[in-house]
């Protein structure tokens, strides 16, 4: 069946006012949600304070009496009772990842204040274990950064991206089952204030980072009264049109943004991995060793794909660049592939991880937003990729897997508006590969007088007591300690 021709799950009625930006949850939050019971944590390094629970909350909210499944939420209390403001929420990024131990670990970087206010909580989305759990069973070769995300074949083509993305729709459909038809940010965001309501919390403060920020601008449209202060830390671009096609289409612009960070510093004499003189050399000698390796891969025994080619290292240089502090993992794999050698492997999580969190970026990335299925129009856009990125060889234009899905998703994205109470900070770095400035000015507009945003010069994802600055740090920190806000958007040079 033409996937054109399967009916969405929502009504008309419903979907239409989700992408007006109204506040239609589906289903109303249960405040009446039974009191959590607080039990000790599974993993180990855990801070001894940090107690886990379980949310009981629908699979499908349209179907509100239907299947249930569950989500698992850590807390440390408030460190000091009588200052306690609420609980703050730490959202993690992805799609793909959890805060469940976030409490323990980048919650206790938070100034002491931020801890007296605040009870911290994290929590695994929905379908990533320990929460009742997804997995597409995938070919282990599917699993590999380069097949998937759309790197294209050295002459520009498709077909493989399109082969790989009939694959893993095949098998996520086949070994799925019916919950990753309802993984998707609005459906987080529905689960989240579920856990308000079971905390007994009538408004929740929210820290959300990378694509946590969408996920808190999603709640925030949804259930703007149950909102308290909410930081957005790495910030995507909202547009209803594209969500994750358009986060994908970034890194032509972060890798632009960012790359002449690394080369500046791959040419600074003294530095032990100096790639070049210059740093355009470093950027020339980056395109000629990758088409090298286009064109005549080193073996890799051990790692996936088991081959050093373009490909491969061009996805090593974006995830380099990260976090400078990750420039000596690019620098290393170029001086070995000039020698024709490989670096070691690289570590990597069990396989089990691996899969629940390419299901759940499959179910995220698919449903949040309808693909366009032509080949031949990834084709035209991965050419025009090419001639104006080469950094990026075309990939962000190209068919990620849910190009091949079979079906449309069960509702329209949510428009993210003006309209909500004005308590919502933003930071963001200036040159961050994955959520580029340019895409957070989008969402600073969209959100109007509802927020204020601090422009923090410094490279890196994540600025937040992290890869920002003291300026940014103090800024936040303030905000969530006590509600205080710059007048109006902040520069921190």
């Amino acid at each position: 069946m033409d996937k054109k021709q399967i009916t969405r799950h929502a009504s008309l009625a419903a979907a239409s006012a989700v992408l007006l930006g109204l506040a239609v949850p589906l289903t109303a939050s249960a405040d009446t949600t039974e009191p959590l019971r607080w039990s000790a944590c599974r993993g180990s390094g855990l801070d001894p304070r940090q107690r886990c629970a379980t949310v009981e909350v629908p699979m499908d909210y349209s179907d509100p009496d239907g299947r249930t499944i569950e989500i698992a939420v850590s807390r440390i209390p408030s460190e000091k009772p009588s200052a306690r403001r609420g609980a703050l929420l730490l959202i993690p990024g992805g799609p793909g990842g959890d805060s469940l131990s976030d409490p323990s670990g980048k919650g206790q970087k938070l100034p002491q204040k931020v801890r007296d206010a605040y009870d911290l909580i994290g929590f695994a989305p929905r379908g990533m274990a320990p929460s009742t759990a997804v997995d597409c069973k995938l070919d282990p070769a599917d699993l590999g950064r380069t097949k998937f995300l759309p790197w294209p074949a050295p002459d520009g083509s498709v077909a493989e991206n399109m082969a790989t993305a009939r694959r893993v729709t095949e098998a996520c459909g086949r070994n799925g089952g019916e919950l990753i038809r309802h993984i998707s940010t609005a459906n987080e965001a529905r689960d989240l204030d579920r856990v308000r309501a079971a905390l007994g919390e009538p408004e929740i403060s929210a820290w959300g980072d990378s694509y946590g920020t969408y996920v808190g601008a999603v709640y925030g449209q949804l259930f703007p009264d149950r909102t308290d202060r909410i930081v957005l830390d790495s910030n995507n671009d909202p547009d209803p049109t594209r969500v994750t096609r358009g986060w994908l289409a970034a890194f032509e612009t972060g890798v632009e943004d960012n790359f002449p960070e690394l080369a500046t510093w791959a040419s600074r004499p003294g530095n032990p991995y100096r790639l070049a003189r210059t740093a355009a050399e470093v950027r020339s000698g980056f395109l000629r060793l990758a088409a090298r390796l286009d064109r005549e891969p080193l073996p890799w025994p051990g790692a996936n794909p088991d081959r050093l080619d373009g490909n491969v290292l061009r996805q090593t240089m974006l995830t380099s660049l990260y976090d400078p502090d990750d420039y000596p993992v690019l620098a290393r794999t170029i001086l070995a592939a000039r020698k024709g050698t490989v670096p070691p492997v690289p570590e990597s999580p069990p396989e089990s991880v691996i899969q629940n969190v390419a299901a759940i970026t499959v179910g995220t990335m698919c449903n949040d937003i309808d693909w366009p299925d032509s080949a031949a129009a990834y084709q035209k856009d991965v050419h025009e990729s090419r001639a104006k990125h080469p950094l990026t060889a075309g990939m962000p234009r190209g068919p990620m897997v849910c190009a091949a899905l079979p079906y449309e998703p069960g509702e329209p994205p949510v428009r993210i508006t003006d309209r909500g109470p004005s308590n919502v900070l933003l930071v963001q770095n200036e040159r961050d590969v994955a959520t580029p400035l340019s895409g957070a000015l989008k969402l600073r507009q969209v959100l109007g007088d509802r927020a204020v945003m601090v422009t923090v010069n410094s490279t890196g994802h994540g600025a937040f007591l992290d890869n920002g600055n003291a300026c940014g740090d103090r800024t936040v920190s303030r905000f969530l300690a006590t509600g205080k806000r710059p007048g109006s958007d902040l520069s921190c040079a």
